[in-house]
């Protein structure tokens, strides 16, 4: 997750939001790969989609515990690192806990800079400790949820407004395919990467999965 101040970062940064969507896609899609376009009828359309959008329920739930776990490790982990920076003997001790986080960092800081972020240290106060979750983290993983269960809707509309599986399968399939590069996009964007072959890459990654997921009985 992201060093950066509160107030100037997003809640989910674009490769958290990027996973999120994918995952999504790729239930999705493995539950409408499933639909026979010679047998399917209204029933299975309904069965589709009502398993698909209970699998996405229940896995952006989890996503979302898992994000507070996340976010209560890393917390407890700042305070860790903290205290031992603070509680640091000398140059050398500050050094070594520094670079147990952050090694590049500590390579090129010199002694005399060690010295003055540990006496800065010593003067502010500990930052909240045991993991404390904050608003953001309870914002962030209702976002992770949000993000799993509402990728299903634009996938499965198609079936619910047309009356053939088959039309219905390929437009959702289209809708699928640029999602997934349009996720690539966005990621490429936050990582400071080409927006096409990341987009591309994602996309042929998504339909991969697909592919892995329908083949192992997923």
């Amino acid at each position: 997750m992201s060093t950066a101040p509160a107030a100037s970062r997003r809640i989910l940064d674009p490769g958290e939001r990027a996973a999120e969507i994918l995952f999504g896609l790729i239930m999705t899609m493995t539950f409408t790969g499933t639909l026979s376009v010679a047998d399917a009828g209204r029933d299975d359309v309904r069965v589709m989609f009502i398993g698909a959008l209970g699998c996405n329920l229940a896995w952006g739930l989890i996503d979302g515990i898992i994000y507070l776990m996340a976010c209560r490790a890393e917390r407890a982990s700042e305070q860790r690192v903290f205290r031992a920076v603070r509680d640091a003997d000398g140059p050398a001790g500050t050094r070594a806990a520094i670079a147990g986080a952050l090694p590049l960092l500590a390579a090129l800081l010199r002694d005399a800079e060690l010295e003055a972020l540990r006496q800065r240290l010593v003067a502010v106060p500990e930052p909240p400790g045991h993991g404390q979750l904050t608003r953001r983290d309870w914002l962030g993983a209702l976002g992770v949820c949000l993000l799993v269960l509402f990728t299903t809707f634009p996938l499965a509309a198609p079936f619910l407004l047309l009356d053939r599986v088959g039309p219905a399968m390929r437009l959702s399939n289209a809708i699928a395919l640029v999602m997934l590069f349009l996720t690539g996009v966005v990621y490429a964007r936050g990582i400071g990467r080409p927006a096409l072959p990341v987009g591309l890459g994602m996309t042929a990654l998504g339909v991969v999965l697909v592919v892995l997921t329908i083949a192992l009985g997923g």
